[in-house]
Order: C-alpha cells, then structure tokens, then sequence
C-alpha cells in the first residue's frame, strides 16, 4: 500500500473516530453524558485547550442543572455517590450561570490554604515532587486564540513557552499534575478558607492561571460551590484538536484520544 493510501486511510479512521462520538453525544446527552470542550488553559497539563470529553452525569446523582427528568429536584441533588477528593467536576458557576471545569480539592468540613504555592489540606501540607517542565509553543490556541501563559515569559510568537511541573499527591492517595507561573502570585498565599457543610473547594491545576475557589464570587471567582450545581464528572478524553475547529484534522493530537483523566 503506497504512504498516500495509508494517510487517507488514517484520516478517514480518525474521521469516523470523530463522527461516532458527534452521534453518541446527540443521543445520550440528555440522559447519561454531557459534552463538554475545553476552552481555556486552567486545567493544564491535564486538560488541554482543545480536548473534547464527555462527562458523567450519572456520578453524583442529579441535580435541577443534570437532570433530564421532570422530576428531578429544584434545589438539592438526589445523590448517587459522594463526589471523591481530586476528582475533576464540570459545574455550573452560581453566579454567571456557565459551565466550569475544575479538580475537587476540599470536601465539606475541610480547611484549605494555600502557602507558598503549596496546597495544605486540614492543617497538613500536600506533598509535590518535581516533574521536570510542561512545554508548549506560543501561539494561538483553540477558537478564540489564547496565548499561554508563560513562566519564561515573555516569549515571542513561536517560541518556546515553559511552566514547572510537580506531582501533587492528595491525602486520599490520588496524583495529579501542577503547574506553576509565578514566584508568590496572587493566589500562591491565603487566608484558611473552612468549607461549609454541602459545598465543596474547586481548584485548577494550572495554579497561577485558574478563577477558581480562592476567589471569591463576588470577584467573579468560584467561592464555596453547593452541592445542587455540580453536573458531573469528568472520566476521559474523546479526542483533542490543537487548532481552531475540531474540522481542522492536521492539528488533531493523536496522543489523546481516548486518554483517560488523572
């Protein structure tokens, strides 16, 4: 078979790829699953601008924002399991009503603070390992073209844009990555924030570039988010394309199609 015959072949797989998941997500959206596209780089290295998943809406139960029944609660959820600690939750903002992504990191009756950059956790610092460096290039990302921030930065078009990574291990055991921009940001250094009783404490994993939690909603940040707005979460990713629409198959990642979320 000529190396032309095996490219067509390879675009049409990944293109039937994309087409089943289109059709899945038109008919189990309403029931089971949610599709929901990364916008924006406060997941990362996790997620990415660009990644395409579904997410489970069956986790936690249902809530007024999950339910496709008419007899699903106006306020409360109806719970199928306890959300766990490092799970990564799409929720509906209880302020401006949009959906957000974001990784669970406090559970009610917990204290959270933030030291140095460093994650404490009921009066116990969270542990991070060095993982070397997240790399990317700087440019345009996703449809509405966002330029990454940069810890080496500021770094030219085409340049390579740099952000240290660590492992951070929460007291459940899970792992995920972090990463960091800025030497002592605004959000690096907290006061003890207690989460209330049916709320839970949101935070991206792209530390220094993440409205989450540590904000206040009153500033357009996450706060203490209730129960009734979590939608679901968040198992694995479709399929990601680096470019401006999904259509755009030269700049689809191969490496993530159906790569499972840590």
């Amino acid at each position: 078979m000529a190396a032309t015959e095996k490219t067509g072949d390879t675009i049409w797989d990944w293109g039937k790829t994309i087409a089943w998941a289109l059709v899945i997500a038109g008919v189990l959206r309403s029931l089971f699953f949610q599709p929901f596209w990364i916008p924006s780089e406060s997941m990362k290295d996790t997620l990415l601008i660009g990644d395409f998943l579904f997410v489970n809406k069956m986790a936690y139960g249902y809530s007024r924002y999950s339910c496709p029944f008419s007899a699903c609660p106006i306020e409360g959820r109806i719970w199928a399991a306890e959300p766990e600690r490092g799970d990564v939750v799409v929720f509906r903002h209880p302020v401006n009503g949009s959906d957000f992504i974001k990784r669970l990191i406090g559970l009610p009756g917990d204290t959270i603070q933030m030291k140095n950059g460093i994650l404490w956790i009921n009066g116990q610092e969270v542990p991070q390992t060095p993982a070397g460096q997240f790399e990317e290039i700087y440019e345009p990302q996703g449809p509405m073209g966002n330029l990454p921030r940069c810890e080496n930065g500021p770094v030219g078009q085409g340049g390579l844009c740099t952000r240290t990574r660590a492992i951070e291990t929460l007291p459940n055991g899970r792992k995920h990555a972090v990463l960091n921009i800025d030497t002592n940001g605004y959000g690096d250094n907290t006061d003890v924030f207690t989460v209330p009783p049916g709320h839970y404490f949101f935070m991206g994993d792209n530390r220094d570039n993440s409205t989450d939690s540590r904000y206040s909603q009153a500033v357009g940040g996450v706060g203490m988010l209730p129960a009734e707005y979590l939608i679901g979460r968040a198992d694995r990713i479709v399929f990601s394309s680096a470019g401006k629409s999904m259509l755009f198959f030269w700049t689809w990642r191969s490496d993530r199609f159906f790569k499972a979320i840590e």
